[in-house]
């Protein structure tokens, strides 16, 4: 592992490899929460879930006592952006959560996050929920060797301009990771291309875009952790981490690596081989 680039935390393939086993916890255990959401369950039964199933894969939750955060995920509903601490709260048909999720494999970690909905929906928090899905994907896909973190962000900000009134918030980044959660360098979600540091293979980032039915303006609640919309409209947030080898991107939380997304928006696409 070499430090790059303004103190870039750069991998070699065996790290990257560990990164791709803590990123497959990480997958599955969204996948078995993302499967578990219904009206009726607490965000501290999901949050129970979540650590049974990542203890039980032999990893550690990231989040839990990261900063005194009490839970091993972030369960953010309706209006709550992000960092949500899942506890007494109970999903209702009609509510939308963002679970953020995170675990840690002989010290490297992976971090990733989904948003669902709780039964039907209106369609435009569908089409919220759809939207903030594919702006992360159009980021991850400027992503190549010799481009700069603002192609990203003008990536993730040009999609959801294209698609309607949204608030994209700005208080809350992507970052990079690897030995830590949070690393050099951030990765906003908006900005201009061409600017900021320049993507090297071995460099992990995670893009987490973070979208709104109204304002991007945000609120933290007493607690000290949950983001709120300051003017109660309603949130999505996805996030993917991945890094560049030398075949291409590889999404490490992605169960496929990221092959179906990546080849639909006609990126390379390649794990690090031996």
């Amino acid at each position: 592992m070499g430090l790059l680039d303004r103190g870039l935390e750069i991998k070699d393939a065996e790290q990257v490899r560990l990164m791709r086993r803590a990123g497959l916890v990480v997958g599955e255990t969204l996948q078995l929460l993302r499967d578990a959401v219904r009206p009726g369950l607490s965000t501290g039964e999901l949050d129970a879930l979540a650590e049974d199933a990542i203890r039980g894969a032999g990893a550690t939750p990231s989040f839990l006592g990261y900063h005194g955060f009490p839970g091993s995920i972030c369960a953010s509903v309706n209006d709550e952006v992000v960092h949500g601490i899942p506890g007494s709260r109970v999903l209702a048909e009609g509510d939308v959560i963002s679970i953020d999720c995170g675990a840690i494999v002989e010290g490297w970690h992976g971090d990733a996050a989904l948003t669902v909905a709780v039964g039907g929906v209106p369609e435009q928090v569908g089409e919220l929920i759809e939207v903030t899905r594919e702006s992360m994907w159009r980021g991850i896909a400027a992503a190549h060797v010799g481009a700069r973190i603002g192609d990203i962000s003008h990536a993730v900000e040009s999609y959801l301009r294209a698609q309607g009134p949204y608030g994209i918030v700005e208080d809350f980044t992507g970052h990079g990771i690897g030995s830590q959660m949070h690393l050099p360098p951030n990765v906003p979600n908006v900005g201009r291309p061409g600017r900021g540091p320049r993507l090297r293979e071995g460099l992990a980032l995670a893009v987490e875009p973070m979208v709104t039915l109204g304002t991007h303006e945000c609120d933290v609640l007493d607690d000290d952790w949950t983001a709120v919309t300051a003017d109660g409209s309603w949130a999505a947030h996805w996030e993917h981490t991945f890094t560049l080898t030398p075949s291409g991107a590889w999404v490490l939380t992605a169960l496929d690596g990221g092959e179906a997304d990546l080849t639909r928006l006609g990126v390379p696409f390649g794990p690090w081989a031996d």
